[in-house]
């Protein structure tokens, strides 16, 4: 489509002229992330006082998060009772005043541990981002690895760790393994943010691989086809309305299946106020699927939450609902398995500590028009260190 390759033209000379920046971008930048830290000797004086010059690279810090679960269903659709959520590192480390490296490699349960011969492990081990990043300025940053792909505010805002987020799971149209909309990006990203007279402009803009044949995935070991994904980004912060974010995101590829290859192009765009008292984020995605014999689909999903922390017993606690939806166009041949989805949740977060939460939430939820609705309860405690 003229739309597309118009856009796959601008990220790739957008990503070739940063590329070709980068020997100036070892030069001069400053740095994402944390502080780093270098030896205390004299005369260098401490990490906190240090120039950029002065400091001992590389400057590694490790964060991790943990979760364990409990749910019961009336009609169960995955495993219930006691279950042991993912165990998530971080990995932030300075490698000059201008490079920087992040990484997350996350360790889930596996449902079918001890099975087959060699038995199966316990757990699957999952590098989920790793990004070298190059900083000219606040204007401009480049970086090359493995993402959360910005193609909305959750998969950017919220990533794995259950503690970061109020509910217990993600909403289902961005929830990790799902095949609705792709979670994981792999190439090659610039990214920087203007003022713009107190609206604080930010964006990203992509070229990489696409979805892997198993659409949840991302493409990790090369591009399943011929055709690069591409993705622009943008959102606001304005000073006027302090906690305000709203923006959006449009992305392309070609969608290889058994069906055939599909042009596929998601158009979505969010809306968040993020004050605790209260917190508000609404999200909506359109995604149109066209394949060789010009049959035209659009799928879409959408859901919002609302969550306030309640000033009373120390602002420990913070009661939530959520209201989601997924459709599925009946012929819409790449998302064949991507179940529809009606649901509301309502839960509580209480903060036990500094570092831990308890979560508790109701769901009920039905899969599309003539479905049995199905409830349950949900149980979580989540962690960081």
């Amino acid at each position: 489509m003229p739309f597309g390759r118009a856009w796959r033209c601008l990220c790739t000379a957008v990503v070739v002229s940063a590329v070709c920046a980068a020997p100036a971008l070892a030069q001069g930048a400053h740095v994402m992330g944390a502080e780093g830290q270098g030896t205390q000797t004299s005369p260098t004086p401490p990490a906190e006082q240090a120039t950029p010059e002065q400091r001992q690279y590389p400057s590694l810090k490790l964060s991790g998060f943990g979760d364990v679960n409990f749910s019961k269903t009336e009609n169960p659709e995955g495993p219930t009772g006691f279950t042991l959520g993912q165990l998530a590192l971080h990995m932030a480390s300075e490698l000059s005043p201008r490079v920087t490296f992040f990484g997350e490699i996350s360790f889930t349960a596996r449902p079918d541990a001890g099975t087959g011969s060699p038995a199966v492990t316990g757990f699957n081990t999952e590098v989920e981002r790793m990004i070298l990043r190059f900083d000219q300025s606040d204007r401009l940053k480049v970086s090359f690895g493995r993402y959360h792909t910005p193609i909305n505010y959750w998969n950017t805002a919220f990533h794995h760790g259950q503690w970061l987020q109020t509910t217990i799971a993600r909403p289902e149209m961005i929830q990790f393994g799902g095949r609705l909309l792709p979670v994981h990006f792999v190439g090659a990203l610039v990214a920087g943010s203007v003022p713009a007279g107190g609206w604080n402009l930010n964006y990203k803009a992509g070229l990489g691989n696409g979805r892997a044949t198993a659409i949840s995935r991302g493409g990790d070991a090369g591009d399943v086809n011929g055709h690069r994904a591409w993705l622009a980004n943008a959102f606001s912060k304005p000073d006027r309305l302090f906690g305000l974010e709203f923006g959006g995101s449009v992305y392309g590829d070609t969608v290889t299946t058994a069906a055939g290859d599909f042009d596929e192009q998601i158009i979505s765009g969010f809306a968040t106020w993020q004050k605790e008292d209260p917190e508000l984020i609404a999200e909506v995605a359109a995604i149109r699927h066209e394949g060789a014999g010009g049959l035209e689909t659009w799928s879409h999903a959408y859901y919002v939450q609302a969550a306030y922390r309640l000033p009373q017993f120390r602002s420990l606690w913070k009661p939530y609902v959520r209201f989601e939806h997924i459709g599925v166009d009946d012929a819409d041949m790449v998302f064949q398995t991507v179940p529809r989805l009606d649901g509301t949740t309502i839960g509580v977060r209480y903060d036990a500590s500094a570092l831990t939460a308890l979560k508790g939430e109701y769901r009920t939820w039905t899969r599309g028009e003539n479905s049995v609705r199905n409830h349950g309860g949900f149980f979580q405690v989540c962690f960081t260190f």
